[in-house]
């Protein structure tokens, strides 16, 4: 029954999706296990920085405007006027940096990569996606944002692993969860879906082999959990399991 249920969902989570920073790792598979699904998405829109190298499809520098421009051209251009339903923001860098070799530049390029986004230039690709469902309430078959966030960003959960200062990349990850709140409040009423979802430490580039998790396993668990979303989990924070997570 678990089988037959995970196909039924894949069968219904988005006819088109775009994943950023999907040259490696989560975002990689992400597009694999979509693709590989019996039922896939009509489109999936695998987006990376530098698109030349065997796996890239179309290219998107989440820092540079131009490039998020031409991306939608090029994504507009096969959707035609159906627009897009799935953005997944997976791009992100990671930084080690602690107190004591903290650098400003530092701070303001992670920042610049994990939440200047790419979701005002797909905006209006979503708004139509919703339009043009012929569905009510909110879900990933409509039109959704979902940013892969992080438990390390969880100003609620800090004290529990200050073994990892992570100065940069944990503040870059909490302003990106204000984002997603934000954008769940402001976007509701358009008929789109927001949240933020913690892929669990995998292992993966950013991960490490010390991670516990095979990155096959978290991607099945998100995907699980995005097509459970809805009007009542919009603005949430869920884990790739599927359980809520302190702000």
């Amino acid at each position: 029954r678990g089988e037959l249920r995970c196909i039924c969902i894949m069968a219904v989570l988005a006819r088109s999706v775009l994943v950023t920073g999907s040259n490696r790792g989560i975002g990689l598979e992400l597009v694999r296990q979509l693709a590989a699904s019996p039922w896939p998405p009509h489109h999936i829109f695998a987006t990376c920085r530098h698109p030349e190298g065997p796996r890239g499809k179309v290219s998107v520098d989440t820092v540079n405007v131009p490039s998020i421009q031409g991306a939608v051209r090029a994504v507009d251009s096969h959707l035609k006027d159906q627009g897009l339903n799935l953005l997944i923001n997976n791009a992100g860098v990671s930084s080690h940096a602690t107190l004591h070799s903290l650098d400003s530049q530092e701070m303001l390029s992670v920042f610049a990569t994990n939440v200047v986004g790419t979701l005002q230039e797909f905006l209006p690709l979503l708004e139509k996606a919703a339009k043009g469902a012929g569905k009510e309430g909110l879900s990933c078959s409509r039109a959704a944002v979902i940013n892969v966030s992080t438990k390390l960003g969880s100003i609620g959960l800090c004290l529990g692993v200050l073994q990892a200062p992570m100065y940069p990349y944990r503040a870059s990850k909490a302003a990106q969860n204000m984002v997603t709140r934000c954008l769940a409040v402001e976007l509701q009423e358009k008929g789109i879906l927001c949240a933020a979802i913690h892929p669990g430490w995998v292992k993966t580039d950013m991960g490490t082999e010390e991670a516990p998790l095979m990155v096959e396993h978290s991607v099945r668990g998100i995907l699980t959990v995005l097509a459970s979303l809805s009007q009542d989990t919009s603005g949430t924070f869920l884990d790739w399991e599927g359980n809520s997570l302190p702000w």
